[in-house]
């Protein structure tokens, strides 16, 4: 991780000189997020696994192909939007296909290999009895350790954020009026 400044001389002496080092204030910043990125998931797909047996992964993926038209997205999309790569998702999706919560399906019209992934309403009923007990996670862990002021300031702070992380665009925004799968 990145340090406010090198912890030793001899590593001082060794680094860039022009280097911009974060400051305490931003290095305490992004330790948090940091502790965000790594410990949060890792929590979350501990109850997944316990409650429903379902990897974080999974779920995401289940997750995100319940909210396109018709449960379906081509899987290059899918990939993209779980920050995932191919092989993973094909594995995943081979795990899911299996279990009967996911169909692939050549694309129609698609050039070459282009394959959809279709969300079953077996895996959509799935996924809908992991919701409740990932909601009351999150609740628990993350949104009830906030007040109303801090989770509008993390939504801001998305919001600025992610122009540099999904410069396209195509990131899923907020379900607004809805809190089901």
């Amino acid at each position: 991780m990145a340090a406010a400044t090198p912890a030793n001389s001899e590593a001082g002496d060794q680094c860039e000189p022009d280097a911009q080092w974060l400051t305490g204030e931003e290095h305490a910043a992004w330790l948090a997020m940091a502790m965000l990125m790594t410990k949060l998931p890792a929590v979350l797909e501990a109850q997944l696994q316990r409650d429903s047996g379902l990897t974080f992964y999974e779920y995401m993926v289940m997750t995100v192909l319940s909210g396109e038209p018709e449960r379906t997205l081509r899987m290059n999309d899918l990939a993209y939007l779980t920050s995932s790569s191919i092989s993973r998702l094909s594995h995943v999706a081979s795990r899911l296909e299996k279990q009967g919560y996911l169909r692939r399906s050549r694309c129609e019209g698609g050039i070459g290999r282009a394959t959809n992934a279709t969300l079953t309403d077996v895996g959509y009923a799935k996924l809908a009895a992991a919701a409740p007990g990932h909601v009351r996670s999150v609740r628990e862990l993350f949104i009830n350790a906030l007040t109303s002021r801090q989770l509008n300031a993390l939504i801001t702070i998305g919001r600025r954020v992610q122009p540099r992380l999904d410069p396209n665009g195509t990131w899923p925004q907020s379900r607004t009026g809805s809190d089901k799968p």
